[in-house]
């Protein structure tokens, strides 16, 4: 499969050019009809409606950006940590104390 690249100008800010790749779906024909005629019946292409999908779905949070997220939480909620608060070692090695 190739993927073409050309600049379009996609509603970037002050005329900036934005380079947009193309792609292949296949589908079978009954849909492809379908999604043409309901395109048209929105004034838009079936192109537009896919490219308007994969941007909200592309636009949703990667699992490292939510785990980040939590991280940066999770610290925010330490009201105060003072290394005196740590275990000694005897207590941290001591295993008679987990049972």
């Amino acid at each position: 499969m190739s993927i073409l690249r050309e600049h379009v100008d996609f509603g970037a800010p002050h005329g900036e050019t934005v380079d947009m790749k193309n792609i292949t779906v296949s589908l079978d024909d009954d849909t492809y009809r379908r999604a043409r005629v309901r395109a048209a019946e929105l004034d838009t292409s079936v192109s537009a409606i896919v490219r308007r999908y994969l941007v909200e779905f592309a636009g949703g949070q990667t699992d490292f950006e939510r785990r980040k997220k939590l991280q940066e939480r999770a610290l925010s909620s330490i009201e105060s940590f003072r290394a005196s608060n740590r275990l000694t070692r005897e207590d941290v090695h001591d295993r008679d104390a987990l049972r």
